[in-house]
């Protein structure tokens, strides 16, 4: 099972292959490299031009070192955090030294003759002052999350829930003690998963067992009126996802679209696989009118969180009320990994 891939509780590589890992390589390069250009300036007016050959000679080995490390993503996450950090400086000294004997060849011999050493300094140096900041962000984070854990286990399960679950268990006590004692164990086991360390990512099959204990304890008391359509087929089962994610999403469906509406109400969720990416979506019925509780937003931001501690700025989560149809819909797309590769 994969571990958290921005929060580990031990040191290792970024996930080179994520929008925010490459958003923050390339303003720390190129931070460092303005730095050390504004250090060096001597005539204020020659520094956009001393910039401008800095970045001449820093993007082309830049680009091409985060091509290369996107490409050995996965042996890099696999290697202990030592051997992984020997090979990325390792890398970015190839490219560099690669990227600056072929500008050397195009520019000809008559532009002379520059050292290498320089550019291999400030890359190797470059690549070790990055890493830092990525194994000190990492470690700063593993307390976020554990906060954000603590948070997630007040927005998930709301008090009404349980007064409702047990109220509904003792109403089938005497006609049904079957019933009664299997919706008992249902709602132990999904308070055991709530109490438990969830910082690792789940398989879907996973996540969908505990959304059906979920919404079998929900319909001890909302009976018929709840109604749920599953379409999973065109997913594997054991792709990974983070924990916890379709319980909050469910209850906010029921609580703010199927237990205020006269009529049933249907709840859709689809899973698709599209290339490297998993798509989820959820819609229920939604009537702002009839509904009396007011939605304060605290699963959706809780969620938010915790899709940006698992996938930095790799995952989406998108809201949308569809007036015409009288439904609320959430969309969620976040990298696809699966159990036996991720």
């Amino acid at each position: 099972m994969t571990s958290i891939r921005q929060n580990p509780s031990t040191a290792r590589l970024p996930d080179f292959s994520s929008p925010g890992v490459w958003l923050r390589i390339l303003l720390g390069a190129n931070a460092l490299a303005a730095l050390t250009a504004l250090a060096a300036n001597r005539q204020l007016a020659e520094l956009p031009a001393e910039l401008a050959i800095l970045a001449a000679a820093l993007e082309p080995p830049l680009f091409a070192s985060l091509l290369l490390l996107g490409v050995l993503r996965r042996l890099l996450l696999r290697l202990p955090y030592r051997a992984g950090v020997a090979l990325v400086v390792s890398l970015a000294l190839l490219t560099t030294a690669a990227t600056h004997v072929l500008g050397a060849a195009l520019a000809g011999p008559s532009n002379g003759h520059t050292s290498l050493l320089r550019p291999l300094f400030w890359a190797g140096l470059c690549s070790v002052v990055l890493l830092a900041y990525f194994a000190t962000r990492a470690r700063l984070q593993t307390p976020a999350l554990a906060e954000a854990r603590l948070m997630a286990l007040t927005a998930r399960i709301r008090p009404h829930f349980l007064f409702n679950a047990l109220n509904a268990v003792l109403g089938v006590m005497r006609s049904d003690p079957r019933r009664a004692e299997a919706a008992l164990e249902e709602l132990s086991d999904l308070f055991r998963v709530l109490m438990r360390e969830n910082r690792e990512l789940v398989p879907l099959s996973e996540e969908i067992a505990l959304a059906r204990q979920y919404l079998n304890l929900e319909r001890l008391r909302l009976g018929e009126r709840l109604q749920v359509n599953w379409d999973i087929q065109a997913c594997p089962p054991d792709a990974l996802m983070p924990p916890l994610m379709l319980q909050p999403l469910l209850e906010n469906a029921v609580y703010h679209g199927v237990e205020p509406a006269e009529k049933p109400g249907e709840i859709n969720i689809r899973f698709t696989r599209q290339g490297e990416r998993l798509l989820i979506e959820m819609t229920n019925p939604y009537d702002p009118a009839a509904s009396p509780h007011a939605g304060n937003q605290m699963a959706l931001a809780n969620i938010r969180e915790r899709l940006m501690l698992f996938y930095d700025l790799d995952a989406h989560l998108e809201t949308q009320v569809e007036s015409a149809t009288g439904s609320y819909k959430v969309r969620i797309t976040i990298p696809c990994r699966m159990g036996a590769t991720a």
